[in-house]
C-alpha cells in the first residue's frame, strides 16, 4: 500500500517544546488540527527536558480531566534527550463532535493554564472555537485535576500506551511508574494506568507530583 494512501489518515502532533522555540515549553505543536474518523494522531514527546501528558477535558472546564475521557499519563522526557521519541497513537473514533485536550502536568508551572491545551476537530467560528478554549484555559486559577491515566475516551482510543521508554524516559500515574525511574535499569517494572481510567480529582496531585519531583530529581530533570 502506498504513502500517500496510508498517510492520510496519520497527523502528527508534537508534545513539548524547549524554552527557547516560538511559544515556549508548554504547547502542543500544531496545537489544534481536523481529523475524520479513522485517523490516528501520533503525539511525539520531543520536548526535552520535559514531563508532559494529553488528558482529554472538555470546552467549559479545559484544565481538568472529563470523566472518562482519555488521558495518557506523564511522560517524563530527561534533559539529555533520547535516542528514541516515544509515541503515543490516539485514533478518532467519532468526528461529529470537537475533541478538547490538555497537559495535566503541574510543574514548575501549571501547563493547562500556561498554554499547554489542544483541539481535533475545533469549529473555526463562533464562541467554542480553539483560540476561546485557550483563553479560558489561560483563565484558570488552581491546579489541573490528575486522574487515572485512560486509553478510551469520548471520540478518540488508544490501544496501547506511550512507547518506547529508553534512556531514562519514564510513564508515571497514579500507580507506580514505567520506565528506567521504576527500577534504574530502564526496562520498567510499575504498573501501567488502566484502559477504562479513574477517578479525576485535583487531592492526588501532592502524591503524584511529589514523586514525580524526587524522581526526576534523581534523574537530574528540571522537570518542564
Amino acid at each position: 500500500m502506498s504513502c500517500s494512501h496510508q498517510c492520510a489518515f496519520v497527523k502528527v502532533v508534537q508534545v513539548g517544546s524547549t524554552a527557547n522555540a516560538p511559544g515556549g515549553v508548554y504547547q502542543f505543536i500544531p496545537p489544534s488540527i481536523n481529523a475524520t474518523k479513522g485517523t490516528t494522531i501520533t503525539f511525539k514527546y520531543t520536548g526535552a527536558p520535559g514531563n508532559h501528558s494529553i488528558t482529554q477535558s472538555t470546552f467549559s472546564n479545559p484544565c481538568n480531566p472529563m470523566p472518562g475521557g482519555f488521558d495518557s499519563g506523564n511522560v517524563l522526557i530527561p534533559a539529555n534527550n533520547v535516542s528514541v521519541s516515544p509515541e503515543w497513537n490516539l485514533t478518532i473514533t467519532d468526528d461529529s463532535k470537537p475533541i478538547w485536550f490538555f497537559c495535566k502536568q503541574l510543574l514548575p508551572a501549571i501547563h493547562c493554564s500556561s498554554g499547554m491545551v489542544g483541539a481535533i476537530n475545533a469549529p473555526t467560528s463562533g464562541t467554542n472555537t480553539f483560540q476561546a478554549y485557550q483563553q479560558a484555559a489561560s483563565k484558570v486559577n488552581g491546579p489541573s485535576g490528575q486522574g487515572e491515566g485512560a486509553l478510551v475516551g469520548l471520540g478518540a482510543s488508544a490501544s496501547a500506551f506511550p512507547a518506547p521508554l529508553t534512556d531514562g524516559a519514564a510513564l508515571f500515574t497514579n500507580n507506580p511508574p514505567v520506565g528506567a525511574a521504576a527500577s534504574g535499569s530502564g526496562t520498567g517494572s510499575g504498573a501501567a494506568p488502566s484502559a477504562s481510567g479513574n477517578s479525576t480529582n485535583a487531592a492526588s496531585f501532592a502524591s503524584v507530583n511529589t514523586f514525580l519531583v524526587f524522581s526526576a530529581a534523581a534523574l537530574g530533570v528540571v522537570l518542564a
